[in-house]
């Protein structure tokens, strides 16, 4: 620990920084003018495009391994952005990647930013209803997929046309565009096309409770954010060796694996495989990692398995950083006492990035249970139901203050009303309490998101799936408290005259979901009711049904 506290004595203190900090500063560090032209593969590739300086390190489930340079990196997506000038694909327009972390994903998502295109991400457990929602309301022009995830686009009604990063030995479908193929033939050179700060660059899709999934579209000017954040939240320095193990189909991966790195310049790491304790020690082993971020699911089963993984990772691990999900104290003192490195807690929604921190990077007080201070260059307020800004020590909603937030960015869900939005505030949903040296802690959730294992899940897109079954008259879908994944999806669900509830039949629905819907979103407990309790205009109230649930969990 004494070589942390050292190194913690040269780092400027959070008071100081945030009393200086000028967007125009973080602005600098940026080879582009966010007002008058600016690209995101020349920040992320081509600026640091130096001989030999890699940008990823790459290994898959079944040991094969490649490292890219950034050099190798802009030669490939100059071929790629040619493939999607022939095809027609225009600034603004959105390209979709259904694929793996494979060195693929990082040639297709700098080739469309190459073609000031905008990337948009789909997470490769989704089934055809979640991709044909996103797809269809972004309007994407192609989507880009490998051999194993192509099946799901069989049943996406209105898919856009397909290229495939064929497996080896796999051909290519008849009608599709061969990823090898159009990269070989194409040249590598490409000038970039500028944009402006406010123009996308990336389009994402975030779970709701009232509705279907909502589009945000991701602005150039979020490159500041995201530098901000790796800068002095993660603490990423030159010579670390960094590994954000979260899926970049979503935004925490896309933004801190995908692309945070690489915008300073450094190298990520892809494991191209399903996490597993052994998997996660050989990755940190190989590649000496030793800056490494996450959610606290993964790093509670790290805990869960003993001595074996504090013998391999003991002294290892510089930093650790935690998202998704409020970090448990047990965690922050098994990583302190145990592998003698500090873990800290960070918040963030995909609207709005990490705005709430505990940081490597700049010194001030930790207090336990708290999500941490603003990131510079965010104004956070508690308010009340009204947007009323609340005194210390009461609780309300965590908001962010738009007018007084240079780094702010978040314009409004794609073509659609942003309820979240009350007067200069951004509500995020979050019931919070600031303490009176501004540090922010949870109180718990202000919505029905469901937090499973670090992925944010809409209860609307599992009702919507449930409710298609024949059986299904009624049906209601909540988190469930649990030790390992923070939540669980459960789902209460009304049976129509004539069906039976029976374990087959749970076990029918949630093979439904896992197809149809994704993976990780399936409900892993059904019950079935008589009915479900409704307020007198007829909406759900599952708060009723969570209590319920909390309850017989602690029978």
């Amino acid at each position: 620990m004494a070589a942390h506290a050292t190194e913690s004595s040269t780092l400027p203190t959070y008071q100081d920084f945030v009393a200086h900090f000028r967007l125009e500063d973080v602005a600098k560090t940026f080879s582009g003018d966010f007002k008058n032209g600016i690209n995101a593969a020349i920040e992320c590739c081509d600026r640091h495009a130096e001989a030999g300086r890699v940008a990823l390190n790459w290994e898959a489930q079944d040991g094969r391994s490649a490292s890219y340079t950034f050099e190798q990196l802009r030669e490939l997506s100059s071929r790629f952005a040619n493939f999607l000038v022939s095809q027609g694909v225009k600034p603004g327009d959105r390209v979709a990647g259904l694929l793996p972390r494979t060195p693929e994903l990082l040639v297709v998502i700098l080739g469309v930013w190459r073609a000031g295109a905008v990337y948009q991400p789909l997470f490769t457990a989704f089934g055809a209803k979640s991709i044909e929602h996103r797809v269809n309301s972004s309007e994407a022009r192609l989507i880009v997929t490998d051999s194993a995830n192509r099946p799901k686009l069989d049943d996406v009604k209105g898919c856009p046309p397909v290229v495939t990063v064929a497996s080896a030995g796999a051909a290519t479908r008849a009608g599709d565009f061969d990823f090898q193929a159009e990269i070989d033939r194409h040249s590598n050179a490409f000038t970039p096309v500028l944009r402006t700060g406010d123009d996308a660059c990336m389009m994402l899709f975030t779970s709701g409770t009232t509705g279907l999934a909502k589009g945000v579209a991701v602005p150039h000017r979020a490159l500041m954010a995201i530098y901000m954040y790796m800068r002095y939240a993660v603490d990423l320095r030159p010579g670390d060796n960094y590994w954000n193990i979260a899926d970049p189909g979503w935004a925490y991966g896309l933004y801190f694996s995908a692309i945070g790195p690489l915008l300073l310049g450094q190298a990520t790491t892809f494991y191209d495989g399903h996490f597993t304790v052994d998997s996660t020690c050989h990755v940190i082993e190989k590649y000496g990692i030793d800056n490494l971020a996450g959610s606290p699911t993964a790093y509670r089963l790290l805990i869960g398995a003993g001595d074996e993984v504090v013998q391999r990772l003991r002294g290892r691990l510089r930093v650790v950083s935690s998202a998704g999900e409020p970090l448990n104290p047990e965690v922050i003192r098994w990583f302190r006492d145990k592998l003698d490195c500090p873990i800290s807690d960070h918040y963030g929604q995909t609207e709005i990035g990490m705005v709430l921190c505990n940081f490597h990077g700049l010194t001030h007080a930790v207090r336990l249970g708290s999500a941490g201070l603003p990131v510079p260059g965010y104004r956070l307020v508690v308010v009340d139901d009204e947007g009323h800004e609340l005194p210390v020590g009461t609780q309300g909603t965590l908001a962010v203050d738009r007018d007084n937030s240079p780094l702010y960015y978040f314009p409004g869900y794609w073509q659609q009303k942003t309820s979240a939005f009350v007067g200069k505030y951004y509500l995020t949903g979050d019931t919070v309490e600031m303490a009176a040296d501004g540090s922010i802690a949870f109180v718990g959730r202000g919505d029905d998101i469901i937090t499973s294992s670090g992925y944010r899940i809409g209860p609307f897109d599992v009702e919507s799936c449930l409710i298609e079954h024949p059986a299904v008259a009624e049906t209601a879908v909540i988190g469930k408290p649990d030790p390992e994944r923070t939540e669980i999806v459960k789902a209460f669900v009304v049976l129509r005259a004539g069906y039976e509830a029976s374990a087959a039949l749970a076990d029918e629905l949630q093979l439904m979901v896992k197809r149809r819907l994704a993976a990780h979103a399936f409900p892993r407990e059904i019950e079935f009711v008589t009915e479900l309790p409704k307020t007198p205009s007829g909406k759900i109230q599952r708060f009723l049904l969570r209590q319920q649930a909390a309850a017989a969990g602690n029978q």
